[in-house]
């Protein structure tokens, strides 16, 4: 009843209904897509606030962690690298909008030129998030986790970080990690800790400028500088060195802020490679002249869709993860 209907009134059925909302049904589906990672990139960011909040003591202060530029070993400079690594971003989304706007114009020339710009532009954030992957696991300063979790950083009298490295003598004696191969095969342990606390312990001793900084939160939102009596009965507390970050633990606060880092601007970071390898596609098809034989571009239209939203998502993740 219902064919015979359709039949009578003069419409094709098996051609479909027409654009909805007057664009194309791959425009459509990429704007679904679009939607539900936006839903799952806020229930990540969600995720990351609440954690914060329970955690607020123990969560590391961003400026002392993302303070590395490359080719400035040792220079404290707090954020720019990812301020540039966000700007560059920026950049290829501006060069992505020119492409499309010279495929509207059937500029094919252009659209090879602007597209090329935006994969360089997106080559570079990814290489530039891996050195700042390498930089963060690596560490810099090293701290002691004590029986209850918290971590114990090191300091001048004045309050500035002291690494330790400048001034932890490791004994002469070895250290072994028990392998199932060297005892009980069901028996294992932990990768050994940068340090034994002993050694900790005695070269912190011989250091009469050296205080210890808890997690604790002072009024103007600075962490505890404990005087030097106090740093000694806190650091004889301490069970393990540790060293950069891994998922179970991490020299920089709780370990749930490393947790987030990776996974968060990890997942982002997957986002951005799609997006490259999608675009090398196009500009491929686009060099080869694919879309100047259709007489359209909307293939470049659609991916410049999902480069504008992974452009967007970091500024999300840059404002709550780097700067709040």
């Amino acid at each position: 009843m219902g064919a015979t209907a359709a039949v009578n009134s003069g419409h094709d059925t098996s051609k479909g209904f027409g654009k909805p909302f007057g664009i194309s049904y791959g425009k459509m589906m990429m704007w679904f897509f679009i939607l539900s990672d936006a839903l799952t990139f806020s229930g990540f960011i969600v995720a990351y606030g609440f954690s914060r909040f329970k955690f607020i003591e123990e969560w590391p202060i961003a400026d002392e962690v993302f303070n590395h530029f490359p080719f400035l070993h040792g220079v404290d400079a707090p954020m720019l690298y990812v301020a540039l690594m966000t700007f560059i971003l920026i950049a290829s989304s501006v060069t992505m909008v020119l492409a499309v706007d010279a495929g509207h114009h059937m500029k094919k020339n252009k659209v090879i030129t602007y597209m090329f710009l935006t994969i360089i532009g997106g080559v570079i954030f990814v290489g530039s998030q891996a050195w700042e992957w390498k930089n963060f696991i690596a560490g810099g300063y090293g701290a002691v986790s004590t029986n209850s979790g918290n971590l114990l950083q090191f300091t001048d009298a004045e309050g500035h970080r002291v690494r330790m490295s400048e001034f932890v003598v490791a004994s002469a004696a070895d250290r072994v990690r028990h392998e199932a191969s060297k005892g009980l095969w069901h028996v294992g342990e932990s990768p050994l800790p940068p340090y034994a606390m002993k050694d900790v312990v005695s070269s912190f001793a011989a250091r009469t400028d050296l205080r210890v900084r808890t997690q604790q939160l002072t009024e103007t939102g600075e962490k505890t500088v404990l005087s030097r009596a106090a740093s000694i009965v806190a650091l004889n507390r301490g069970v393990r060195s540790v060293e950069g970050a891994n998922l179970k633990e991490n020299e920089y606060g709780h370990p749930l802020f490393a947790d987030f880092f990776f996974f968060i601007t990890g997942f982002h970071g997957f986002h951005v490679l799609t997006g490259i390898l999608l675009n090398i596609i196009i500009f491929i098809n686009v060099v080869l002249g694919t879309y100047e034989r259709r007489g359209q571009y909307e293939m470049v239209e659609k991916v410049g869709l999902y480069w504008h939203f992974v452009d967007l998502v970091w500024v999300f993740v840059f404002t709550f993860f780097y700067l709040v």
